[in-house]
């Protein structure tokens, strides 16, 4: 099972200086990837607090590593013109050297959506005409399209992406995300409040998109499973959601626990840390080399 580490969003503000840092310390201790979350405002108990720009993140983590895996932890469509979106992910994957990992959703918080000019209501119908799009321009087809929400006229991405494109992630455990992305993803991914960071809660939640993989006409077996799990590391009052219970205790538990993911078929951990510290990810590193013994 491979383990990934997401960056910090808004649990503290973070300058360019320590991500850096971060990044550098997730790949020399051996992790496989690293994640950004895509979002632009949170209110958290009643104050307004936000990310960098996910995407100018990841062009300079793509910039500064040489093995890992990069992602989106995920990008929300509906945020983009779908075309110029692609041709950014087509952008970030060259300057990574075919790293990166798609994933794609379409948003949840209403209020970013309202702050920033975005429509939020048919997300799903947007993301549905957005995904098409950035699928076939990222798959080297030149794309006219004459949709409800978006048009085109013979785009395409010039210079060609690499291969097929970088591989595609859906996030969602919704029925009609499901049944637009299944037929087309490499991988499906879920956050750990959907589950209850929990591999119990997990096997249920597994047996629902093997359902909703034979009803898009796939084989569930071809379909890669990830999750996002939530470690604390330290004995201070949470500082992520209170919603589920994060797995915490020694190296050696916290990796008797995560290997039970890998036992259901998860082929791939991203690990949100509480905190999110150079420290903390020099403990994760720990019970990341003991699930490899």
């Amino acid at each position: 099972m491979k383990v990934g580490v997401q960056l910090p969003e808004v649990e503290r503000p973070v300058r360019w200086s320590e991500l850096a840092q971060m990044v550098t310390l997730i790949e020399a201790a051996g992790f496989d990837s690293v994640w950004v979350g895509e979002h632009l405002l949170y209110e958290v108990d009643g104050t307004r607090v936000g990310p960098w720009e996910a995407w100018s993140v990841l062009a300079a983590v793509a910039a500064i590593t040489e093995r890992v895996a990069i992602g989106p932890l995920v990008a929300a469509l509906p945020f983009h013109n779908p075309a110029v979106f692609a041709k950014q992910a087509a952008t970030v994957d060259e300057i990574s050297g075919g790293r990166l990992i798609l994933g794609v959703g379409a948003g949840w918080n209403e209020l970013e959506f309202r702050a920033f000019g975005l429509p939020f209501q048919r997300r799903v119908s947007r993301f549905a005409e957005a995904f098409e799009i950035v699928r076939r321009l990222l798959g080297g087809e030149q794309v006219v399209f004459q949709g409800e929400f978006y048009e085109l006229d013979r785009a395409e991405l010039l210079p060609r992406p690499r291969g097929d494109g970088p591989p595609l992630m859906i996030g969602s455990n919704g029925g009609r995300m499901l049944s637009v992305a299944l037929p087309h993803v490499e991988m499906w991914n879920s956050w750990y409040t959907a589950f209850g960071n929990d591999p119990a809660e997990l096997s249920g939640l597994l047996a629902r998109i093997d359902r909703a993989c034979e009803a898009a006409g796939r084989d569930p077996a071809t379909l890669e499973r990830t999750v996002a799990v939530l470690l604390k590391l330290d004995d201070e009052p949470s500082r992520r959601s209170a919603e589920v219970v994060p797995i915490t205790g020694s190296a050696q538990h916290m990796a008797a626990v995560l290997s039970q993911f890998a036992d259901l078929g998860v082929s791939h951990v991203q690990l949100v840390l509480d905190p999110i510290t150079l420290d903390s990810i020099e403990q994760a590193a720990e019970v990341r080399a003991l699930l490899s013994e």
